[in-house]
C-alpha cells in the first residue's frame, strides 16, 4: 500500500521549513540540542549586558561634558542616509510583501530612535534645541512608531 505523495510532500516542506531531518520529532535530542545552543547565546547575551553596566560607570565619571568632532557633518549625513534606505528598503519590502520587510523595518525604526535621541541631547539650547524636539516628535519618533508596527506585523504573519 503506498503512501499519499501529498502528505510526503507536505511532511518534507513542514520538515524544511523547521529544518529538522524528514521523520525527527519536535522533542527529539537534534531539537533539544539546537534549543541548548540558543540558550547558551542568550547567557552570553545577558552576561555581555550586565558586562556593560559597570562600564556605564566609567563612562559618566569620566567622559568630558562636552566634544568637538571632526566629522560632524558626515556623521549626520550618514545617519540620515542610513535612515532614508532603511525606510525606503521597508517600504519596497512590504509593498511586495517581501517577508524581510520585518528586519528592515526594525532597523529603521533603531535608527530613527538614535537619531531623535542624538539630535536633542547635542542641539545647543534655545532655538537648535526646539527644532530638534519638534523634529524627533514630529517626524522621527512617529516614524519608528510606524516601523515597529510594521515589524510587529511581520512577525506575526510569520509566527
Amino acid at each position: 500500500m503506498k503512501e499519499n505523495p501529498e502528505r510526503e510532500e507536505s511532511e518534507l516542506m513542514s520538515a524544511l521549513i523547521t529544518r529538522q531531518s524528514p521523520g525527527v520529532e519536535r522533542g527529539s535530542a537534534v531539537r533539544r540540542g539546537r534549543v541548548r545552543r540558543r540558550f547558551r547565546m542568550e547567557h552570553v547575551l545577558v552576561a555581555s549586558g550586565l558586562a556593560l553596566l559597570p562600564w556605564l560607570v566609567v563612562l559618566a565619571n569620566g567622559l568630558p561634558g562636552t566634544a568637538v568632532a571632526s566629522n560632524w557633518r558626515t556623521v549626520w549625513i550618514g545617519l540620515d542616509a542610513a535612515e532614508a534606505l532603511g525606510l525606503i528598503a521597508t517600504g519596497l519590502l512590504a509593498v511586495r510583501g517581501h517577508r524581510l520587510y520585518a528586519l528592515t523595518a526594525t532597523a529603521a525604526a533603531t535608527l530613527l530612535v538614535v537619531d531623535a535621541w542624538f539630535d536633542t541631547m547635542t542641539a545647543a539650547p534655545g532655538v537648535d534645541q526646539v527644532s530638534a524636539a519638534a523634529m524627533a516628535l514630529g517626524a522621527e519618533l512617529p516614524l519608528a512608531v510606524v516601523c515597529v508596527v510594521l515589524a510587529a506585523r511581520g512577525q506575526a504573519g510569520r509566527a
